[in-house]
Order: structure tokens, then sequence, then C-alpha cells
């Protein structure tokens, strides 16, 4: 738990991609160029500190200082800053401390925002309409007994389950402290996958790249089929737009790797060069390589696409559509109808 004393003011707007970071992507007055993927808003150039902002989405109660998360993060967004600025200036590849450091950035800032809240309340909310709908009416009193812990009104039961089988779910919230534990947990879940990953750094001269208010990119395999869902475990690339003009890409371990069986002593010993920098490399940045990373950084945006305002040009025309949702449960019984009948006979 996160323990801060004293009295301090409390930020009030909290940054889910941090303003630092932003400011690679924008002009010296600090202007950037915003691309909602909703078409029917224009794009707009506000200062970085308006942008990938919501008010008190940190802030939490339990704290002494309900805003100590956002002050933790600045503390772990200026190391990565810091680690930016040395790639910038040829300090590549890492050390094998910044390594760690900047993959669990990564791995955080994949994980931070909205709609990681957003999909795991849908998750929820869909979980307990297939409780609540294939128990039928007749048992949403002993579900609301072990679910909710305490025995309902009739009119409750009613009510319940009105909300629990209406499309999409009952109206189910994500506190800001369950995200937080959440966010915390699942970055250092996910850092291995990415700080274990050969890296490499592209730098861009004549052409720029785009970010958007959720930069880190999965990059599927070439044979996998498109309704095949791809994660950071089985992802073959991960692109992380650092500036306008810097790129880094955690490509595929596995492919140096083919046929050798997990067991394999070569495995530790590939992982322990991976992690000292040894596979790592730089590259010069050509139009394949600019469009490949600002392909799947559009691709990935949920209903933002932010970039310097000398770069429109460089803006994938055929943007998605806005999306909170980064996964979606597959149809049968999520989509059906309730009618109120237990879906399975009990014994």
């Amino acid at each position: 738990m996160v323990r801060m004393t004293g009295k301090k003011s409390t930020a009030k707007l909290h940054h889910y991609v941090p303003q630092g970071y932003l400011r690679g992507f924008a002009t010296s007055q600090e202007r950037i160029r915003v691309v909602p993927l909703d078409c029917s808003r224009p794009p707009y150039t506000p200062r970085v500190k308006n942008v990938a902002a919501q008010n008190h989405f940190h802030t939490v109660g339990e704290f002494e200082e309900p805003d100590a998360f956002e002050k933790v993060l600045s503390e772990v967004e200026g190391q990565a800053l810091s680690i930016i600025r040395g790639f910038a200036n040829g300090e590549f590849p890492p050390s094998e401390e910044n390594r760690w450091a900047f993959a669990h950035y990564t791995a955080l800032q994949s994980v931070r925002g909205p709609d990681t809240r957003r999909t795991i309340e849908h998750l929820r909310a869909t979980v307990v309409r297939l409780e609540v709908g294939v128990g039928g009416r007749k048992n949403v009193g002993t579900w609301i007994q072990n679910n909710l812990g305490f025995d309902p009104t009739s009119e409750q039961e009613d009510r319940i389950w009105d909300e629990a089988t209406q499309p999409g779910g009952p109206p189910i919230g994500f506190s800001n402290l369950a995200h937080i534990q959440n966010t915390v947990e699942t970055a250092i879940e996910l850092t291995p996958y990415l700080a274990t990953r050969p890296w490499t750094l592209v730098r861009f001269d004549r052409r720029s790249l785009i970010t958007s208010d959720a930069p880190v990119s999965l990059v599927r395999r070439p044979d996998d089929e498109p309704w095949e869902g791809v994660g950071f475990a089985t992802a073959w690339g991960v692109t992380f737009p650092l500036t306008r003009k810097l790129g880094l890409l955690m490509s595929d371990p596995m492919a140096m790797l083919e046929g050798v069986g997990a067991g394999d002593p070569r495995v530790q010993q590939f992982r322990e060069m991976v992690l000292a920098g040894r596979i790592d490399r730089i590259q010069s940045g050509t139009t394949a390589m600019e469009k490949f990373f600002n392909t799947h950084t559009a691709e990935s945006a949920r209903e933002y696409v932010f970039h310097h305002p000398e770069d429109e040009r460089y803006v994938p025309v055929n943007l998605p559509e806005p999306d909170l949702l980064n996964i979606k449960p597959m149809g049968g019984l999520v989509d059906m109808d309730f009618d109120g009948e237990p879906l399975f006979a009990s014994d």
C-alpha cells in the first residue's frame, strides 16, 4: 500500500499517457495535434497538459494522500524519459537495469489507460449476466446470497434480475483502487515478456512517427488468423513510438530459437544474451518501417491519435472506429436472451 504523509496540494488532472512522453511529439510550445477516431469530431491542437487525461483518474481516498499513485507514476515516468533521452543520445543498448526499468514502464503504459478499466468492467458484467441468466429467475435469490451477501426481497430480486440480464449485463464500476491494483499487478506479470525480447531502436530522419492514447502495440505473427487473439507472450513483436523520430521494436525471441526445446540450455543462454543487450541493434528508419510503426499505432488507438502538427501526412488514412474494449467475448451464450428459465435442468 502506498502511504505518503504531509499536507500537500492534491493533483486533480491525471494523465494516462505521460506529459513528458507526449512532448516528444509536440512543438516547442507544447502543442500537439489530436485526431479523434470519431470522424464526426474534427482534429484540434491543444497543449500537452490537456491531452490523454481525466480528472481524478488515480485519486484514491484510502491513501493518506489521495493522489499518491499519481506521484509514484511520476517517478517511474521520470526514469523512463531519462532512458529515452539516453537512447536518443546513443546510449543503446541499455544496461540490464535500465532494460528492466523500461520494460516495466512499457508494460505499465500498456495497461494503465481507461480502455483497460472499461474492458474489465465489461468482462465482469458479462460474467454476471451469464451466471444470473443461466441460473434462471427462480435462482437469482441464491445467487444474490452467495455473491452479494444478503437475503433479498422479491423486489430486489426483480431489479437485479432485470439489470443483470439486460444486453451488456449490469452496470459494474471498477474503482480507482481496484484499477491501480490491477495495473500494478499486470505490469509486473508482463514485464519479463518485454525485457527478454530482442530490441531494435529505429531512428528516423526524413519521416516521423505518430502516437496514440494506447501507444504500445502488439504485432501479430504473419501466419495468425484474423480471428485469433494476440498477447504479450504470443505476439511477433511489440512496437512503441518513443518520440516522433525514435521507435522501439521488441521482436520475437523464438525466431532465433526455431526447433530448440524449452528445456534446452541454449534457451537460458540466449535469454542472458538478450538481457545483456547483445542481440539488440540500431536501425535507420525507412518508409516501410515508418508505415509499419504508424499503422500498428493507429490500429491500437482507442479514442485518439496524436502527432506533431507538421506530421499529418504520416497518419494512416483509414483509422479505426473508437473502442474502449480491447478484449471482446465471443458470441453464443454471451449474446443470448434469457427468458427466466434455467438453461440447464437441475438434478
